[in-house]
């Protein structure tokens, strides 16, 4: 076997990680500039490196590429929007419509992430009494890309307001695979540290809460 030297991590590159955190942003207007497709694959390589349960590694990625593919997506996101916005008061509903939640229409790629449900990878270690894990290994490996594609300028943004059943039939995927989280990815239109709901007066960071037992 050989043994790989144990890197150091200084101060500095300390405070750069926090500094690649901070400037991790949802983001929502993207340039048209197309991303190159190795920078693409290297950076869903570096997302399989994020923890899993039982080394399960149940991540799955699906670039949706085809017009009409992304086409019925954004009716989806269309339809959820509109039924979502029926949910709050008028003055937050009114706010709710000016906020702009996607980026489906300028994203130069866009990313299904999904969980394989009934994958035998890992052989159910870890699993057997908080199933749910298995999903939650999905969300660090999207966090893992989030941090790599900040890292090579590019932004992410979550789709969350669509049909997750719908967009799974268009996608033609195997039937034990569940949508974790669609994605739109690109080169940022503006850079900003700030969260845009938190600029646009939806929701400020909170600050961190620790229960002490």
């Amino acid at each position: 076997m050989i043994l790989e030297a144990v890197p150091f991590f200084d101060h500095a590159f300390r405070q750069q990680l926090e500094t690649l955190c901070r400037w991790r942003r949802d983001v929502r207007h993207f340039r048209a500039d197309a991303v190159d497709p190795a920078l693409l694959a290297d950076l869903l390589r570096q997302a399989c490196l994020a923890p899993s349960v039982g080394n399960s590694q149940p991540w799955r990625f699906v670039l949706v590429e085809a017009p009409w593919r992304r086409a019925a997506v954004r009716r989806s996101f269309l339809e959820a929007n509109a039924e979502a916005a029926q949910n709050y008061a008028s003055d937050q509903a009114r706010r709710y419509k000016a906020l702009k939640l996607s980026g489906l229409d300028e994203a130069p790629v866009h990313l299904a992430v999904c969980c394989a449900d009934d994958t035998t990878t890992g052989h159910g270690l870890g699993r057997q009494t908080m199933p749910e894990t298995l999903r939650y290994s999905v969300v660090a490996a999207i966090h893992t890309l989030w941090l790599a594609a900040r890292a090579h300028g590019l932004g992410m943004g979550w789709v969350s307001i669509l049909d997750p059943t719908a967009v799974l039939a268009l996608l033609s995927v195997p039937p034990d695979w569940s949508l974790v989280g669609y994605f739109c990815l690109g080169y940022p239109r503006e850079e900003t540290i700030e969260p845009e709901l938190a600029r646009a007066g939806w929701q400020e960071r909170r600050p961190v809460t620790v229960l002490r037992r």
